[in-house]
């Protein structure tokens, strides 16, 4: 395995099972794949933040508003590893409740990553809603 391969499994395995979580009203497992270090920003669907106070707020927030995950799938589009930063694109497609009310939804989702201490942390998303 090369760190390419590497990094793409813990996409598919633990950064999955992270997000999977939020959207059953989890957000630690979220929370312990993300940056410790500044700066680090989500330029959201919903909500935008920047800065370690700002994230863990609008994961609260998040952790809140989302139940009863039925449906979660990353469909990963491009990726690639250069030193310590990587990065990711793709689809997300979740079904989920959001404030008790049953949606389904895709998500175009861009996110990057630093490698700190030897284990990948999200340090950006961008994610919008795909329309039409």
């Amino acid at each position: 395995m090369n760190d390419r391969d590497d990094f793409r499994r813990w996409v598919e395995t633990a950064l999955r099972a992270a997000e999977r979580a939020l959207h059953d009203g989890d957000a630690a497992p979220r929370r312990a794949l993300w940056s410790r270090n500044e700066p680090v920003s989500v330029l959201g669907a919903w909500r935008n933040a920047v800065g370690r106070q700002e994230v863990d707020a609008l994961f609260s927030a998040l952790e809140e508003s989302f139940s009863a995950c039925t449906s979660y799938a990353f469909e990963l589009q491009a990726y690639d590893v250069a030193g310590d930063m990587a990065y990711t694109a793709g689809l997300e497609h979740v079904s989920v409740s959001v404030d008790g009310e049953p949606r389904t939804y895709t998500l175009r989702v861009t996110q990057v990553y630093r490698r700190e201490g030897g284990e990948w942390r999200v340090a950006h998303r961008h994610g919008d809603t795909v329309t039409g």
